[in-house]
């Protein structure tokens, strides 16, 4: 029988009710000698819980292969988060978002065309199976009141952002399965964006949960999360915030706010080891998360804390001394309060259980000011959110007013957490107390800790003696170490062959899901001027004729290839890398769908290229019968942003590209009455089979935009492709083997197109090595310790998102460090002038 369940008063563990501080902590992103370490600071810092993704393809390393072990071990690491004493949210997908290679699906699904990701379809379902039957069984096991602490088990992972055509079935079957497995603990289902039912199903039995990542300014949050915890109150549950901001001054107003479970997301940083980073985040095409993942939560991905964590301590501080009384404590609206500076514009207020409240006061500015609360003015900190106390009953008497922080009781005695002074009113007698100040009231010693204190709190006693928990030792920053001397390989790594093809294949369906592949042919390139690329991702290196063109780092965008300079027969080359698959669905470039593929694509000579801006037919706003003729996006009009669709016939006598210039707004593009496309900025373009075609372009009216410009471009396909693929498991073989060197003094200069595989002596550290490259024009690939522990992109790159993109780290005791440095075309000669070994920094 559980000894866990939610209800609409909170959370009970063992018929407790708890307010839980809960950390991010992602064991696949840390080295797993460090997992105890990670664990018990986030303990230290006073959050009782961390929540853990379990990426389904970080296990199924290719399809029926399952791994769980070295730092896959799962179950060890939800055994020493027990053995620590935290408890644990699981989250085993099937879907996991977290800026991880698509969203942990496996690659390999994109290759059934009739699997749909994410939708009760029995293809996906039956693999979906397939994982939670080697996962489940691990967390039931480990449930909190059978051998392990998992108190929740999430299902799925923010559905509501994704366009799901059955949710309640698809929520129905994941439930089902888990239920199969023994899972007795709540099941709980976040909502990304809001969507109660679109992250749930409205599926009996599934908790609704919340995430929120607010401005940290916004004087609006309270209003936002008080009608969400009145609304999951309506289905008899708490408010399970799980994922929000990292800055406690927000975390405060959640907690005020009716939150019952704060998690933070990323309290505890960590890395993108492997080819294991996701690519397109967030909704910016383009963009490729870094292998450094921290978004400034309190640890930072090399360990070491930031001043956040000692926030992170007094705020735990709080809640464990209000204890059950805020547990059970009901969010309401607060009159507005009367401040000299920005604060919430709906503030809340904890009417706590046995009488008395909790008034959270943000500090949205960087001056010191005043407020006044019940009649009484007292100085608030800037940045900061003191949960005041007023009209509490405690032991006798009446807190009638105390303007900061209370984290810690004995008898007779009071502390409270202030940088500020402290205003306290007790049986209706006031005081003013500094900083590190005391003083006795009504028989009651009130003392008055700096922040700083607070968070090293350990006890007080009833004489009112105060003792703290040494402060820690942190590693500093060293200074860096100049490498210039290295081993290069005489070596490079070996190919697989995978045979030849007429189109080029996915490197997918070429087995490597993750890694690179080359491709290779030779074509006639007699009067063509231009090539057309399409569906690549993610990194394409491309070699007409022996010379390097600038890098393809797109996601199935169309590139337009200028090759009037070389004619005749010439051999093409390309290397495609798999940065990673797209962890979001985002419709505007083929490659940054979920699920979708990794590749070449197809490589098009264009044959022709024919202007058809002209001719156009106008449907809409008041254009009548006939239809008027206009050229494209031509139309004058009042009636600003409404749709008006042109329609044209287009010949094209071989398969061919509709190509659209000067697109701003999406288009909708439908040929011969098909289901439109959608046309976007990004990749505006419709490929067209040959033959005749009705062509319809419909459009938001913008006369202010920049003009439309149509082409139809005639392809012929390069055809007759041989491939040849290194997934990662054979380059981190290569690299972490042996081979015949020789020293090379940096700096070393390459060739776009080039490569080389350079041995690195790493001195002994405790700390570990972060590696910087001062380098142009240079892709670093890096392997220590049996692993690949990243990649850096120097030079002219795409944008990068998450934490540092310019550093690998080599975790304490990983020996060796092999680079694979690749040349790459663009401003500059690609160079390594030397490598930075510096220690842990923030």
């Amino acid at each position: 029988m559980t000894t866990i369940h939610v209800d609409g008063q909170g959370i009970w563990i063992d018929g407790r009710p708890r307010t839980l501080l809960c950390a991010s902590l992602f064991y696949f992103r840390l080295p797993r000698e460090q997992w105890r370490e990670r664990l018990a600071q986030v303990r230290a810092s006073g959050y009782e819980c961390v929540d853990v993704y379990l990426p389904w393809n970080f296990h199924e390393l290719a399809p029926g292969r399952w791994s769980f072990e070295g730092r896959r071990d799962v179950a060890a690491f939800l055994d020493l988060a027990r053995d620590e004493g935290l408890y644990v949210i699981a989250r085993p997908g099937p879907y996991i978002c977290s800026e991880w290679d698509g969203g942990a699906l496996p690659a390999w699904l994109g290759l059934d065309p009739e699997l749909r990701v994410r939708q009760n379809e029995p293809r996906f379902l039956e693999q979906v199976t397939a994982w939670f039957d080697q996962v489940l069984p691990l967390l039931a096991e480990r449930q909190y009141g059978a051998d392990g602490s998992v108190i929740m088990v999430q299902l799925e992972n923010e559905l509501d952002f994704f366009d799901c055509a059955d949710r309640t079935g698809y929520m129905t079957a994941l439930r089902a399965t888990a239920l199969r497995h023994g899972i007795t603990v709540p099941l709980i289902a976040c909502s990304g964006q809001g969507d109660l039912a679109g992250a749930t199903g409205d599926v009996e039995g599934v908790v609704p949960a919340c995430n929120f990542y607010p401005d940290d300014d916004s004087p609006d949050i309270e209003a936002e999360v008080r009608r969400y915890a009145a609304l999951v109150a309506k289905r008899g549950v708490p408010l399970l915030v799980t994922e929000t901001n990292r800055r406690h001054r927000t975390l405060r107003r959640l907690l005020a706010s009716g939150a019952k479970l704060i998690a933070p997301y990323l309290q505890s940083s960590g890395w993108n080891f492997g080819y294991t980073p996701s690519s397109g985040n967030w909704g910016r095409p383009g963009n490729f998360m870094s292998h450094g993942y921290d978004f400034g939560g309190y640890v930072s991905s090399t360990g070491l804390e930031r001043p956040e964590y000692a926030e992170a301590q007094v705020l735990a501080r709080v809640v464990q001394t209000w204890g059950s009384r805020l547990a059970l404590a009901t969010a309401v609206s607060y009159p507005e309060l009367d401040c000299d500076f920005p604060t919430s514009s709906q503030p809340s207020a904890l009417e706590l259980d046995g009488g008395g409240r909790l008034v959270a006061v943000p500090h949205l500015g960087g001056e010191p000011g005043t407020t006044v609360v019940e009649g009484v003015p007292v100085e608030v900190a800037p940045g900061s959110c003191p949960l005041m106390a007023v009209d509490v009953p405690l032991d006798g008497a009446t807190l009638n007013l105390a303007s900061a922080d209370l984290v810690a009781r004995a008898d007779g005695v009071l502390v409270f957490s202030s940088d500020v002074p402290v205003t306290v009113v007790l049986d209706g007698t006031r005081t003013e107390i500094p900083v590190s100040g005391r003083e006795t009231l009504a028989g009651t010693t009130l003392v008055v800790l700096p922040s700083a204190e607070a968070a090293r709190l350990r006890s007080v006693d009833a004489e009112g003696t105060v003792r703290l928990v040494a402060a820690s030792e942190k590693a500093g920053a060293r200074e860096p170490i100049a490498v210039r001397e290295v081993r290069r390989r005489a070596e490079a790594a070996p190919e697989q062959p995978a045979g030849r093809h007429e189109l080029p294949p996915d490197l997918e369906a070429l087995g490597v899901y993750r890694g690179r592949g080359t491709y290779r042919t030779t074509t006639d390139l007699t009067a063509v001027d231009e090539l057309l690329l399409t569906g690549a991702a993610d990194i394409v290196d491309l070699t007409v004729a022996g010379g390097a063109l600038p890098t393809v780092a797109g996601f199935g965008a169309a590139r337009r290839i200028d090759c009037q300079d070389v004619t005749g027969a010439v051999a093409i080359e390309a290397l495609v890398e798999i940065w990673g698959h797209a962890n979001f669905d985002d419709a505007r470039l083929p490659a940054l769908r979920l699920g979708a593929l990794r590749g070449l694509g197809t490589l098009w000579k264009v044959r022709d290229t024919t202007d058809v801006s002209a001719l156009w037919t106008v449907h809409g706003h008041w254009s009548g019968t006939p239809a008027p003729t206009r050229a494209l996006g031509g139309w004058s009009s009042t009636r600003v942003g409404e749709p008006v669709t042109y329609t044209r016939t287009v010949h094209a006598s071989a398969p061919s590209a509709l190509y659209v210039r000067g697109v701003v707004e999406p288009l909708r593009v439908s040929v011969d009455d098909t289901e439109p496309e959608t046309v976007h900025a990004e990749n505006p373009l419709v490929l067209l089979t040959a033959g005749t075609h009705q062509v319809s372009v419909t459009l938001p009216h913008h006369p202010s935009g920049p003009g439309l410009r149509a082409e139809l471009l005639a392809l012929e396909a390069v055809r007759d492709w041989s491939c040849a693929v290194q997934d990662d498991e054979l380059l981190t073989a290569f690299a972490t083997g042996s081979g015949r060197t020789e020293e090379v003094r940096l700096p070393l200069v390459l060739k776009p197109g080039e490569e080389a595989w350079l041995d690195v002596d790493l001195p002994a550290s405790p700390d570990g090595h972060l590696v910087r490259l001062d380098a142009t024009q240079v892709r670093v690939t890096g392997w220590a310790g049996g692993e690949c522990v990243g990649r850096v992109w120097a030079g002219e790159r795409p944008d990068f998102s998450g934490g540092d993109p310019d550093a690998l780290w080599v975790p304490p005791n990983w020996p060796g460090l092999t680079l694979l440095a690749q040349g790459i075309e663009g401003r500059g000669t690609p160079e390594i002038r030397t490598l930075w070994l510096g220690g842990p920094t923030d």
